[in-house]
């Protein structure tokens, strides 16, 4: 089973300034536990101290907003293709 991850710039640093990460995981939780096994210290970028997905990073599944699927719990299936994406602010 192979997930293609899109890892933006500003987390490329833990992926040895790779944007794309392949792994395999069932879901969006066992994904965030993989890259965190894989690329040590990019979970806490992700999650708070409670294990939540932050506030204002949005992961997408085959384009689709996990929020409006089943959040971390969201099922991943061979060839799908997760894109995380921290919200972006200014004025």
């Amino acid at each position: 089973m192979s997930i293609l991850v899109l890892i933006p710039p500003a987390l490329q640093k833990f992926t040895n300034n790779q944007a794309k990460f392949e792994c395999s995981a069932a879901s969006v939780t066992d994904l965030l536990n993989v890259l965190e096994d894989e690329c040590p210290g990019i979970k806490s970028r992700l999650c708070n101290e409670t294990g939540q997905i932050r506030q204002f990073v949005n992961f997408y599944v085959n384009s689709e907003d996990i929020r409006f699927l089943e959040g971390a719990g969201t099922a991943l299936q061979d060839g799908d293709e997760v894109s995380i994406v921290p919200a972006v602010a200014g004025g």
